[in-house]
């Protein structure tokens, strides 16, 4: 495989320092611009209601990348998919996407709902969503993937922060 190089834009920083699973729903976060970017660089994207976060999983080691199947979360009651069957951290090239509720715009700083990413999470893309781009079909998906995401968003207390 060759090699893409590719520069962070932005940082996360909320009160999520570990990896887990689940319970992300109560999450806050702040997405702070990279000091190599002006702050115009954002401009307009709080007229929007959702964004989309492309970013690293900085903390996979290489060690952990899956690049073959695996069970989701080791589970033997269900399948094993491919990696790109998939939506585990512990893929090749260690990315993310997800599309986040924007709550407002703070000069470099854009504050969004239901960020799956912990604080230091380097952020190397931000869209807006836009309904031309939704799928314009009904979205397919089989049970244990229902199973798996059963308590992904929903809140965590210690998550929680004042900001929403």
């Amino acid at each position: 495989m060759s090699e893409i190089a590719v520069t962070p834009v932005a940082w996360v920083h909320n009160l999520r320092r570990t990896t887990e699973d689940d319970n992300w729903g109560g999450l806050v976060s702040e997405i702070i611009l990279d000091p190599s970017l002006p702050g115009e660089s954002l401009d307009g994207l709080e007229t929007f209601s959702h964004a989309e976060i492309l970013f690293h999983f900085h903390l996979v080691e290489e060690d952990e990348i899956v690049f073959g199947a695996r069970r989701p979360r080791d589970n033997p009651a269900w399948p094993k998919p491919g990696i790109f069957a998939q939506r585990a951290r512990l893929r090749p090239n260690r990315l993310g996407l997800t599309t986040v509720r924007i709550l407002r715009r703070e000069g470099r700083s854009l504050f969004v709902a239901g960020l799956d990413a912990v604080d230091g999470t380097p952020v190397l893309d931000i869209k807006p969503v836009m309904a031309e781009f939704l799928p314009r079909e009904p979205v397919r998906q089989p049970d244990w993937s229902h199973e798996v995401m059963a308590d992904y968003w929903n809140s965590s207390k210690s998550d929680v922060d004042s900001d929403e």
